[in-house]
C-alpha cells in the first residue's frame, strides 16, 4: 500500500512540476489564440515557423555548440574523474570544491568576465599584451566558455560512479595477468558507461538551453541559438507565445534524440559492483605522474575558476573600467554600497539561498523516488517517468516560465500559487529535477538487482528496504546532485525575472538589473559576495557529510 502511495505521489509531483507546464507550451503552440482562450487557428504557427529564414541558422548554431560542448566536456571531465576516482591525488576534495565553482557563477556573468578579460584593451591585455578578442568572439571562444561552465557535471558523474563501483574488479583482472590498460577498457571503463553517457547527456542539454553565452558572445560570432530565438520571439513587441512555443518543442524533439542516443548505447547494459558499498578514494598512487596530474588539474581548474573569478572581482575593485588596472582606481564602494540600498541587497540574497535549498529539497526527494521506480521497481510505465525526468532539461528557463503562467494564470483554479515566490519553487524544481534522477539512477544501476531482493525475504518492505538498504548506499550522488541544484538554482536568472512577484528579488535579478543601469562594478560586487556565500556553504555541506561518515 503504501509504495502505491509512493508511486501516486511521485507521478503526481511530475505531472505538476513537468507535465502541466508542457502541456500548456504544446496547446500555446497548436493554437495560436490559447492564451486569449480561443482554440481556434489550429497549427497555423507552423508554417510561419518554417518560413522563417533565420530557422536553419538558429538550429544549427544550437546543434553545433552543443555536440562540442559535450564532446570538450568529456575529453577535459573524463580523464580528471579517473584521476580522482582511480588514484589516490593531493588534496582531492580542494578539486572537488573547485570544479563546483562554475555552477556558483551565472553563465552570463561567466561570459561577461571573460569578455572584460579577454577582449580588445582587456585585463588580460593590459597585463601581457595579448589580445585574444578574435578567439573570444567565434563559435570555438563559445564552445570553449561554456565548456568551462558544463564539463563538471562528466567530471561528477565519472568521479562519483569510481569511487562508489570501486577497483575490485580491475585488481582482480590485473592479478590475472591482464595490462592496467586492458582491465581499464574492458572492465572499468564498460562499468563506468552508464556515468559517462548520463554525464555527458547532461552537457548536452545543458548546453542547447542556455542562453546567457550565446546572448552575450553570439553576435559577434555570427552565431545564433534557439534559446536566443526565443528570448526575441517574448521580448519583442508583439509577443509571439506561438512562436516561442514551437521553438521549445524544437528543443525537446532535440534533447529527445539525445535522449535516445543515449537509451541505445547504454539503456540495455546492466553494470553491477560486487557489493555496491561506496567508499573513500583508496586507489592506486600515481608516482611521478602525481606531479603532472595535479599541475593538470590546477590548470582546468584556472582556466574555469581563476581567469574568470579575477576578472569578476577586478570589476568589482575598480571604481571605473575606463580607469584600467591601477591601484589608484580601486575602490570599495560597489561592495560598500550593497548594505546602504535599504537591505535590497541582503534581501535578494537570502531569498535566492531560501528558494536554492528548499529546491534541493523538493527534486532531491522526488528525483530519488523517480529513479527508484524506474531502476529498482520498473513500474508500469517506467518509460513516461524517465522521460519526463529529463524534458526539464531540454526546456529553456524561459520556457518553463511561460508554461507556467500559461498553466496558473487561469480563472478555473481555485487556489493559484500565480504571483508568489511559490511559481520560483515549481520553476526551480521543474528545471533541475534531472539532475538527482541521473546521478541517482547512476548509482543505483550499480548496486545489482540482489540487494532490496534480499531485505526483502527478510521480511522488509519496500519502503523499509529503500530506506534502510538503497537511499544509504545512493547517498553520496544523491548528496552530489543536490549540491549541483543548489549552486544552479541560486543563480537561476530567466524563470527569476518572469515568475518574481512584485518586491521580490534574487540574486539574479539583483545582478541583473545593475547591469541594466550600468553599474557593472555593483553587479560584479554581488556576483563576488554570492559567490563568496555560496562556497560557505558547500565546505560546511562537504564538512557535515565528512563528519557523518566518520560517526
Amino acid at each position: 500500500m503504501k509504495q502505491r502511495l509512493i508511486s501516486a505521489g511521485t507521478l503526481a509531483a511530475l505531472l505538476v512540476l513537468v507535465a502541466l507546464p508542457l502541456l500548456f507550451i504544446v496547446l500555446q503552440a497548436i493554437f495560436p489564440r490559447f492564451s486569449a482562450g480561443s482554440l481556434s487557428g489550429a497549427f497555423s504557427g507552423v508554417s510561419t515557423l518554417i518560413a522563417d529564414p533565420q530557422l536553419p541558422a538558429m538550429l544549427g548554431g544550437t546543434l553545433w555548440v552543443a555536440c562540442g560542448v559535450a564532446l570538450m566536456s568529456v575529453v577535459i571531465g573524463l580523464p580528471l574523474g579517473v584521476v580522482r576516482g582511480l588514484f589516490t591525488i593531493p588534496l582531492p576534495r580542494l578539486w572537488d570544491l573547485l570544479f563546483l565553482i562554475p555552477f556558483l557563477t551565472p553563465p552570463y556573468i561567466a561570459a561577461l568576465s571573460w569578455m572584460l578579460m579577454l577582449q580588445s584593451n582587456g585585463y588580460l591585455q593590459q597585463l601581457t599584451g595579448w589580445d585574444l578578442n578574435d578567439l573570444l568572439f567565434s563559435r570555438s571562444g563559445i564552445v570553449l566558455v561554456m565548456t568551462l561552465n558544463i564539463f563538471p557535471v562528466v567530471y561528477f558523474a565519472v568521479s562519483r560512479s569510481l569511487l562508489a563501483s570501486g577497483q575490485r574488479l580491475a585488481i582482480v583482472a590485473r592479478v590475472h595477468g591482464a595490462s592496467a590498460w586492458r582491465a581499464f577498457w574492458h572492465i572499468t571503463l564498460p562499468m563506468l558507461s552508464p556515468a559517462l553517457a548520463a554525464g555527458m547527456l547532461l552537457a548536452f542539454t545543458l548546453a542547447i538551453e542556455e542562453y546567457g553565452v550565446p546572448a552575450a558572445l553570439g553576435s559577434r560570432a555570427g552565431l545564433v541559438m534557439l534559446t536566443v530565438g526565443i528570448e526575441k520571439k517574448l521580448a519583442d513587441w508583439p509577443v509571439d507565445l506561438p512562436g516561442a512555443s514551437l521553438l521549445s518543442l524544437l528543443l525537446i524533439a532535440v534533447a529527445l534524440l539525445a535522449w535516445w542516443m543515449q537509451k541505445r548505447l547504454t539503456g540495455d547494459k546492466e553494470v553491477t559492483s560486487v557489493t555496491g558499498k561506496p567508499g573513500e578514494n583508496s586507489g592506486a598512487e600515481l608516482g611521478w605522474l602525481a606531479l603532472p596530474a595535479v599541475l593538470v588539474m590546477a590548470g582546468v581548474g584556472g582556466l574555469a575558476v581563476v581567469l574568470p573569478g579575477a576578472s569578476m572581482v577586478l570589476t568589482s575593485l575598480m571604481s571605473t573600467l575606463s580607469g584600467g588596472i591601477h591601484a589608484d582606481n580601486v575602490t570599495l564602494r560597489h561592495f560598500a554600497a550593497l548594505f546602504t540600498q535599504q537591505g535590497d541587497a541582503l534581501s535578494a540574497l537570502a531569498t535566492s539561498l531560501s528558494l536554492a535549498l528548499a529546491s534541493a529539497g523538493v527534486v532531491g526527494l522526488v528525483g530519488l523516488l523517480a529513479a527508484w521506480l524506474v531502476v529498482v521497481q520498473k513500474i508500469k510505465g517506467s518509460a513516461i517517468v524517465d522521460a519526463l525526468s529529463l524534458l526539464p532539461a531540454a526546456l529553456p528557463g524561459v520556457v518553463v516560465g511561460v508554461g507556467l503562467i500559461l498553466l496558473w494564470n487561469q480563472p478555473f483554479w481555485p487556489l493559484s500559487p500565480y504571483n508568489s515566490w511559490f511559481m520560483l519553487l515549481l520553476s526551480y524544481s521543474c528545471l533541475l529535477l534531472p539532475w538527482p534522477v541521473r546521478y541517482v539512477g547512476s548509482a543505483l544501476r550499480q548496486l545489482g538487482n540482489n540487494l532490496e531482493p534480499a531485505a526483502r525475504v527478510h521480511g522488509a518492505t519496500a519502503l523499509q528496504a529503500l530506506r534502510l538498504i538503497v537511499l544509504p548506499l545512493v547517498f553520496p550522488a544523491l548528496l552530489a546532485a543536490m549540491l549541483m541544484v543548489f549552486a544552479v538554482a541560486s543563480r537561476e536568472l530567466v524563470t527569476s525575472l518572469l515568475l518574481a512577484p512584485a518586491g521580490t528579488q534574487t540574486v539574479a535579478v539583483f545582478i541583473w538589473r545593475q547591469f541594466e543601469q550600468g553599474s557593472a562594478g555593483q553587479g560584479m560586487a554581488m556576483a563576488s559576495l554570492t559567490l563568496l556565500t555560496g562556497l560557505g556553504l558547500m565546505l560546511s555541506a562537504l564538512a557535515l557529510m565528512q563528519r557523518g561518515t566518520r560517526g
